[in-house]
């Protein structure tokens, strides 16, 4: 299947659009799918055996959602840690996905700080593009 999502951690964690995520469970055999979007009511390519967690965070909210975004990191960590294939999404892959990845790339200890990270993930997924309350959230997570 066509690759059109990224891999945030080798052979581990990956991350991109709702359309990704059949190949993301066919190709990677991701075994837990970490769904962003508030706009849905299943998974994006509903099968057995993968978990399906969902986080609704709004593409658009007006202010930051710094508790929905943590739950949503520490679903990806944890999936991590525990050694499974997890794969996140919202609707693009762009804002909410790309917010995850730079969140999650702090608490598995990839990059120090939110800058780092950013650069990181825009290398990984160059289409990454963070809105002012998603910045807003991580901010509040990850400025010390």
């Amino acid at each position: 299947m066509e690759k059109n999502y990224q891999a945030l951690v080798d052979e581990k964690i990956f991350f991109g659009g709702a359309a990704d995520v059949e190949a993301m469970i066919k190709n990677e055999n991701v075994e837990v799918v970490v769904d962003l979007r508030g706009e849905t009511t299943e998974c994006a390519y509903p099968t057995d055996g993968v978990e399906w967690l969902q986080v609704p965070l709004g593409d658009n909210a007006e202010g930051p959602q710094d508790q929905l975004f943590q739950q949503a990191i520490n679903y990806v960590v944890e999936a991590y840690n525990s050694g499974k294939r997890v794969g996140f999404h919202c609707g693009g892959g762009k804002g909410r996905t790309g917010s995850v990845a730079i969140g999650t790339l702090i608490a598995i200890g990839k990059s120090e700080n939110l800058e780092d990270a950013e650069k990181l993930a825009k290398s990984i997924r160059p289409v990454i593009n963070i809105r002012e309350p998603q910045r807003d959230a991580l901010e509040k997570l990850f400025k010390k």
